[in-house]
């Protein structure tokens, strides 16, 4: 047992006899982080910086899987929540926060005139998903990424047991960045498409015609254009990528980093179709939960005070040169790369000739953890985030990587790894 992670296995042992994995999230749990030679459980953060189990403290570029967007305990925001707790939660009819939220998105957002609140990504995409379907009167939908756990998405993936296969037979999938394939699914299924589904950027960027290719495409054939911005909105604008790139959906999905960490989703769209909301379902005892909202009334006001998604974007952009740079110095192979936008970017990793990408980034995450520094291989910027924070994660880089290549070149990868190699959820991206 790996003295660094004494605690954490400890409690992983303890956490999994409660619990399928020890974990709520697939992604928060052991298939991610290489069991032996990470930590497993997270105390306590503060700004960009978090402690696990056995009080070892990392610079965290993970950021509770993007919901952190201005820093663990951003004090504006704890103000805000410990104001509202004071004054309750929950109640037995709306509070007014709901219609001050809510106006702020319909400001701050193209596609957005009503707004219906949930708690997370996959109920605003499921949201948007049966809306689609009642507007249309259609029930097969295309997607393009991850769009959460709900049957209608995840049958679409390697992790679909359970799911009806009658069900997974709506779903179809396109390509990013390939018009072509979007227009094949509405060939094969004419006047069947309720909606075209995307994270309208995530590891590419867009072609150029390729969003405003989308928007008529949907336009031609009937169906709802859905832009899942639960990452983008709030992180590459203020109004979402629908902003940033000039294409308007029909609906929208926003959550994450919309309230630093509390839980709460938003369904965003066109007045006349959010009025359908009156007619389907979509109804939850949490969705106007005070505290959450009060938390999101901070970060938008924060938000727009500091214009953060620009302060992302600058310190993205000088992690995204510098590793850059830091490859082409290296001659790194060409299994390894960037990618993304810069307040989300990648170190990518691949297949190399010797060794799978998953222990390749099983030795990557296990080096970086040694040396305080928490991801999974995604730069997940928050405000909290220095020049310090960035350029130490660029020397670590340039530690870690020709020792990387190195291993891999000799065919050591796996006998470097002090513990288990980490294993692929679903492949997405």
């Amino acid at each position: 047992m790996n003295s660094r992670y004494q605690h954490s296995l400890e409690l992983s042992a303890r956490a999994e006899k409660s619990i399928p994995l020890g974990s709520q999230t697939f992604s928060k749990s052991r298939l991610c982080f290489p069991y032996g030679a990470a930590p497993l459980f997270i105390e306590r953060g503060n700004g960009a910086d978090v402690w696990d189990v056995d009080e070892n403290k990392y610079i965290d570029f993970a950021g509770g899987l993007l919901a952190i967007s201005l820093g663990y305990c951003d004090p504006d925001v704890n103000a805000a929540v410990i104001e509202q707790l004071n004054k309750g939660s929950i109640f037995s009819l709306p509070h007014r926060l709901e219609t001050e939220v809510a106006e702020k998105l319909i400001e701050l957002i193209p596609c957005a005139e009503m707004v219906r609140f949930g708690k997370n990504g996959t109920d605003a995409t499921s949201a948007s998903i049966r809306l689609a379907r009642a507007i249309t009167g259609r029930e097969h939908v295309a997607i393009c990424g991850y769009h959460g756990w709900q049957d209608w998405y995840i049958g679409s993936t390697t992790r679909h047991l359970g799911v009806p296969e009658c069900v997974r037979e709506l779903t179809h999938k396109f390509e990013y960045n390939k018009l072509d394939t979007l227009s094949q699914i509405f060939a094969e299924h004419p006047d069947q498409i309720a909606a075209v589904i995307l994270e309208p950027m995530n590891v590419a960027w867009p072609e150029p015609d390729f969003l405003p290719g989308l928007r008529k495409l949907c336009d031609a054939h009937g169906a709802l254009l859905i832009f899942d911005e639960t990452i983008t909105g709030f992180r590459y604008h203020l109004g979402g990528a629908q902003t940033l790139f000039g294409v308007t959906p029909d609906l929208a999905a926003f959550g994450k980093g919309m309230a630093n960490g509390f839980p709460i989703s938003a369904v965003v769209g066109k007045r006349e179709y959010m009025c359908r909301m009156e007619d389907i379902f979509f109804s939850g005892t949490f969705g106007g939960d005070a505290i959450a909202l009060a938390a999101a009334n901070a970060v938008i006001d924060k938000m727009q005070r500091l214009d953060v998604p620009a302060r992302l974007a600058e310190r993205g952009q000088r992690l995204l040169d510098g590793l850059n740079a830091l490859l082409k110095e290296i001659n790194a192979p060409d299994w390894l790369g960037t990618a993304g936008h810069p307040s989300w970017s990648f170190l990518t990793v691949a297949d190399s000739p010797n060794h799978s990408l998953w222990l390749l980034k099983s030795y990557l995450i296990q080096e970086l953890c040694k040396r305080g520094i928490l991801t999974l291989g995604s730069h997940n910027l928050n405000l909290a985030h220095t020049t310090e924070h960035i350029d130490f994660l660029l020397a670590t880089y340039a530690e870690i990587l020709p020792t990387l290549i190195k291993l891999d070149s000799a065919g050591k990868i796996e006998d470097s790894l002090d513990g288990e190699p980490i294993q692929p959820v679903f492949k997405v991206r």
